[in-house]
């Protein structure tokens, strides 16, 4: 079959199959070792929860593969589930802007549990996690608004795919191999986003889910299953099913490849909630910092992408009085107030408590929004509020960019400080969260695994 003949599938197993650590830039392997550190974090701070402690329960067969801060070793697909649930459990990790992908905690659980099991070198696995995150962002762009227009989660159905190409690196696989597999996880894909009507967990399956799916699909190559290898393209494929409304610009998957690294614009949230609704958060703090007070707000009107709505906005009451902790990190009149009464918006602020609080609903009460036709969403997540006050005052305010995103990264002493705010969440003694900390900072220099389990458990 000549080049131009190849489906997308097979350019892109095709490129992956060549891919070695010393054709991994700079960028890209930071912003991976970022990745690494964020996801490591997150999986100590939600040690504890109730969906940390149900997904192991699940999954619970045995293995050699490290549960991050649960003192238990499991199969690699239960490692990855668990790892991916917890890591997405409190939608603290990262994004990206173009489409809301959260790379990190499919890519990271799905590369270290089948690196551990197979004992491959920290250069490796650094390359199967910045790869993953490359296409599942490169996907990203490819599905835009169009996967959450059709009702699916796209961190659940085109992470699958991601978690699939971090495993074949580490296993390294051919490109036949990986096409079939890219095939096989297509049918494996799934994550509906009902969980945005009472604020159940499902969401924080999806992560998890993608990743040790992924590693399904790949094994399931690897082992000669065959898969269709027009997977993404094909009038059954994937974008036909999960991205019906567009019709899909390949180039922004294939083009460039290896050369310019889109994955390495990731963005690291500075708050523990919704992506969109970060840069409302911005501007809710700044109205605070004006020494603005709660019952001197009438009202605060937020100008808005329309993409946004069905997700962050409606039903307004609703949101205006999340019925949980966990549908509250998905309201933006919710998460606005408690930023603006408490000063901030991080785990402490998303507790079944904290959503009861009386200061905080009667100002979400007062929060509303406009679609603005001219919002930049998704191409660049902004922020505009109007608050009229009591006196007639009327205060407007602009977030022009997300903090943490490509235009104003978090530095890496900020992603370490952000780790040991997680782990010290997590109840983690500081030597036992800096340990994990300098693994996860070092896993380009690892010469094995094993640091994992020894810094992990």
């Amino acid at each position: 079959m000549s080049s131009m003949q190849k489906s997308v599938s097979g350019h892109l197993a095709d490129w992956v199959a060549r891919l070695r650590p010393e054709h991994l830039d700079a960028a890209a392997e930071r912003a991976a070792i970022d990745t690494v550190i964020d996801v490591l974090g997150l999986c100590v701070a939600a040690r504890a929860m109730d969906y940390t402690q149900a997904t192991m329960a699940a999954f619970d067969d045995a293995g050699d593969c490290t549960v991050i801060a649960q003192n238990r070793r499991l199969s690699p697909y239960a490692a990855a589930a668990i790892n991916g649930t917890a890591a997405h459990g409190e939608d603290f990790d990262n994004t990206f802007e173009g489409c809301p992908v959260h790379s990190g905690a499919v890519t990271v659980p799905a590369a270290l549990a089948i690196a551990e099991q197979l004992k491959a070198n920290g250069p490796r696995t650094v390359l199967a996690i910045a790869a993953g995150i490359e296409v599942m962002c490169r996907l990203g762009l490819v599905a835009d608004k169009s996967v959450h227009k059709a009702g699916f989660h796209p961190t659940a159905v085109l992470g699958t795919f991601a978690a699939a190409i971090s495993a074949a690196i580490v296993k390294g696989l051919g490109a036949p191999a990986i096409t079939d597999g890219l095939g096989i996880a297509g049918s494996m894909a799934s994550g509906i986003i009902e969980y945005l009507a009472d604020g159940s967990s499902t969401k924080r399956l999806h992560a998890g889910w993608a990743a040790q799916s992924g590693l399904r699909a790949a094994a399931m190559g690897a082992a000669g299953f065959s898969g269709p290898g027009t997977v993404f393209e094909g009038t059954h494929g994937f974008f036909s099913a999960f991205a019906p409304s567009i019709k899909p610009d390949f180039s922004l998957l294939l083009d460039d490849l290896g050369t310019r690294w889109v994955g390495s614009q990731l963005a690291f949230k500075p708050y523990a909630c919704g992506t969109m609704v970060q840069p409302y958060i911005d501007c809710a703090l700044a109205l605070r910092k004006q020494g603005v007070k709660a019952d001197e707000i009438d009202h605060i009107a937020c100008a808005v992408g329309e993409g946004t709505v069905h997700r962050l906005w409606e039903p307004l009451g609703l949101k205006q009085q999340p019925p949980t902790a966990y549908a509250a990190k998905f309201s933006t009149p919710y998460c606005m107030a408690v930023a603006f009464i408490e000063g901030d918006a991080g785990l402490a602020q998303f507790t079944e408590d904290k959503v009861k609080d009386r200061a905080v609903l009667a100002l979400a009460a007062r929060i509303s929004y406009r679609i603005d036709p001219k919002n930049e969403y998704p191409k660049n997540y902004t922020g505009y509020l109007t608050a009229t006050l009591k006196s007639g005052k009327v205060i407007q305010l602009h977030q022009p960019h997300l903090r943490g995103g490509s235009r104003d990264p978090l530095s890496r002493v900020e992603l370490e400080h952000k780790f040991l705010q997680n782990a010290e969440f997590g109840g983690w003694s500081k030597d036992k969260a800096q340990a994990l900390l300098e693994f996860g900072a070092t896993l380009a220099r690892q010469p094995d695994m094993s640091g994992l389990a020894k810094t992990g458990t």
